[in-house]
């Protein structure tokens, strides 16, 4: 887990084939020495940033949750483990030209992400009785990520401000579910991962990464309904992945050369899933698997697989819930 924690994390600071863009914005500036390395690092945070935010945000916003709680007196926690079926570059085969920007074909290969997160709901309002069911109710959600100290051969990260961000927000119901009715709700959450600093190396070139953020916002239109041992539950949503780092790189060969830039990235993807419970007296063991797509990501160099294809992830956990 260390290993591959420390490998996302210095992926994200730097996607058949991308055709060559512009040159990134941020680059235009810069030395000739320095340009290579400029656009490979904007570029290799451009490409790792939607698959660490997937890996942050998973699916349903409470582990296998889509209804109200039933208001006041009401909770659930869940301690869950996300997984994204990702690509990472290959730092390895990277080189960067003194002589200006060069663009390439940088490999790839298959990998896990994965982050661990502890989701909560609390409830607030039990909602309007219709009957057989009610409507209106309303939760507080939130999440809590918790990013160690690590320190390996290959990078070194350190959280600048904490290592445990919390994460809030709120459902409401549309439907609260019954015997005979789903649950389906509505809810939004802001989570965000710490603040990190993180040193690594890569061919030719050592980076220093400084107030190296990762910020979410997702909505979720979910529904869930219970069959006595199991739970079936289904969702729809957007996440809004917004990313910022400050960035020095150190070219060691063929000339030595510096150079320090903000690199920073938004973008929208939609997502779907579906889950499986099973149902063991007070707790419940949930499996969640979904895509996420859509978005843009514009590149000067060109990856093995698209930064912006549609990806396959998935959450397992366990929740209670009174």
């Amino acid at each position: 887990m260390r290993r591959i924690l420390g490998t996302t994390f210095v992926l994200a600071a730097f996607a058949a084939p991308l055709a060559a863009q512009a040159p990134n914005p941020n680059c235009a500036g810069v030395s000739t020495a320095t340009q290579d390395a400029c656009e490979k690092a904007t570029d290799l945070f451009n490409y790792m940033m939607p698959q660490l935010g997937t890996s942050l945000v998973g699916g349903s916003h409470t582990l296998g949750v889509g209804t109200t709680l039933g208001g006041l007196g009401h909770f659930a926690i869940a301690l869950r483990g996300n997984a994204i079926k990702g690509d990472v570059p290959d730092l390895a085969s990277i080189n960067v030209s003194p002589l200006g920007r060069a663009s390439t074909n940088i490999g790839t290969k298959e990998q896990l992400l994965g982050l661990p997160a502890v989701d909560f709901a609390v409830g607030v309002f039990k909602g309007v009785s219709l009957g057989v069911t009610r409507v209106g109710g309303i939760d507080l959600i939130g999440s809590a990520t918790y990013l160690p100290e690590v320190a390996t051969d290959e990078v070194s990260i350190t959280p600048e401000d904490g290592a445990l961000k919390i994460g809030l927000g709120a459902r409401v119901g549309i439907l609260e579910q019954s015997l005979i009715i789903p649950g389906i709700s509505f809810s939004y959450l802001q989570r965000d991962l710490p603040v990190v600093s993180l040193a690594a190396s890569a061919g030719n070139a050592d980076f220093t990464i400084n107030q190296f953020s990762v910020k979410t916002k997702s909505w979720r239109l979910a529904a869930q309904k219970n069959l006595l041992l199991f739970q079936l539950g289904a969702g729809y949503g957007q996440d809004t992945y917004t990313s910022a780092a400050d960035v020095n790189i150190q070219i060691t060969s063929p000339a030595a050369a510096n150079l320090s830039t903000a690199v920073g990235q938004e973008m929208k993807r939609t997502t779907m899933y579906g889950s499986l419970g099973f149902n063991l007296l007070i707790a419940k063991v949930v499996a969640e698997v979904g895509q996420v797509s859509g978005g843009d990501v514009s590149v000067y160099n060109s990856f093995t697989e698209a930064a912006d294809k549609s990806r396959l992830y998935g959450s397992v956990g366990i929740r209670i819930s009174f």
